[in-house]
């Protein structure tokens, strides 16, 4: 393969160097092309072609569909080990030894107390308000009880603030949750594992003692490990190129929530149950909607299944799929909602026209699935994505900043008006 790429423009010849990752992917590098062309920048809304950089987490191939964590498949991961490895293994670049990951723990639970003053911003919040609103404000608000800023360059100042935000993290989205519902905020049980705390911190009543399911650890667990990171998502992107401006970890995440927030992206599995719940209200007949979702004329979208990246099954779907079978199976939920989403998930999988065009049900289908019927509200679905993906964030954003990346500034294309004269507002 040549090593470089020629670009002609008007006559004129111009090369450039390809830059090839260790999966073969193969980029041409353009950083010099205003420069050597006196001003030609290239355009590609969405980014769909754009590299923005080199990194070493996460790889995704979606016409393969192959999703690795540091060279670690998502099927091993999801298989052997736990959440709080998983985060380890994205942030510092390898699986943690016993100690290590005990001593990662231990931090985080000396870590976990929120200052009680961040209750009255909880408490300024209406119960109306959404939760990814609230917990993209608490996230930003921590940086005003923790108001110096990292040192990159300082491996322990850069530990510190990484088991900060994961030590805080839960508790916020615990009371985010346990506000909408009208119960007292707790800090749960230290002595408990990292996602069976966040388990407690969300459900345990006040007035009856809370005890542990272990399918639903197990599938929390799944679910936040699948999610933990999707290489450069629009969220991971915005944490990403905020960070770049030598912003705060923790007011890049809160960008990277405001980012996941979109029903294009993390509103992904709210959307899937709103979908469910219109259909219910429409008699829940599946085979009308299965029929719309065909109809090219019909306005309808079918939630939950395809994927923009994985050209095939997603392989985090594949995964969870059996994570829900057994959810369901263990709490014998009686709700026509999940009744309906089986449905659908049965007819698209025997269906021609959703097989031939590998529309599948996807992870956000399946975790809708599991949250709604371990009793975690719509609403909150969206703010246990951001849960999951935290990790993730942690990682892009110090990849980012230990390779002293230059600030994010896109070029754009201007298509407006040229050159003209002021007019006198009575002459207009």
């Amino acid at each position: 393969m040549s090593k470089t790429a020629t670009l002609e423009i008007d006559g004129n010849k111009y090369e450039f160097p390809l830059t090839v990752g260790t999966e073969n992917e193969v980029a041409i590098d353009i950083k010099t092309l205003r420069g050597v062309t006196g001003g030609v920048t290239t355009i590609d809304p969405g980014y769909k072609n754009t590299g923005a950089c080199e990194s070493a987490i996460t790889f995704l191939n979606g016409e393969e569909g192959i999703l690795r964590y540091r060279g670690y498949s998502i099927e091993e991961l999801a298989e052997k080990a736990d959440f709080l490895e998983v985060a380890f293994l994205l942030i510092f670049g390898e699986l943690p030894t016993k100690e290590q990951l005990e001593k990662f723990h231990s931090d985080i639970k000396a870590q976990s107390v929120v200052d009680d003053d961040v209750r009255k911003i909880i408490d300024a919040f209406p119960k109306s308000a959404h939760p990814m609103g609230v917990i993209s404000s608490l996230t930003s608000a921590l940086t005003a009880f923790n108001p110096s800023s990292v040192n990159v360059d300082s491996e322990e100042e850069m530990y510190n603030a990484i088991v900060r935000i994961l030590g805080k993290f839960p508790v916020l989205v615990a009371w985010t949750m346990r506000k909408k519902h009208g119960l007292p905020l707790d800090y749960g049980d230290n002595t408990l594992g990292y996602v069976e705390n966040i388990l407690k911190m969300m459900f345990k009543k006040p007035n009856e003692e809370y005890k542990q399911n272990p399918i639903l650890v197990d599938a929390l667990d799944k679910l936040l490990i699948l999610h933990a990171d999707h290489e450069q998502n629009c969220s991971t992107s915005t944490v990403r190129i905020v960070g770049s401006a030598h912003t705060g970890l923790f007011a890049s995440v809160s960008s990277g929530i405001s980012a996941l927030w979109g029903p294009l992206h993390g509103g992904a599995n709210q959307a899937v149950l709103e979908m469910l719940s219109a259909i219910q209200e429409d008699d829940g007949d599946t085979k009308k909607y299965m029929a719309k979702a065909k109809d090219k004329e019909d306005p309808f979208r079918l939630m939950g299944f395809g994927h923009r990246v994985y050209k095939n099954f997603d392989p985090r779907a594949r995964i969870i799929k059996v994570a829900a079978d057994e959810v369901l199976a263990d709490l014998g939920v009686e709700d026509p909602i999940l009744g309906i989403a089986k449905g659908l998930e049965q007819e698209a999988l025997n269906d021609d026209y959703f097989v031939k065009r590998k529309l599948y049900p996807n992870v956000d289908f399946y975790s809708g699935i599991i949250y709604r019927a371990m009793g975690i509200p719509t609403e909150m679905f969206t703010v246990m994505f951001a849960l999951g993906r935290l990790p993730g964030w942690i990682a892009q954003w110090r990849e980012m900043r230990l390779r002293k990346e230059p600030i994010g500034r896109p070029r754009q294309v201007y298509i407006g008006e040229n050159s003209r004269s002021f007019k006198d507002i009575k002459n207009r």
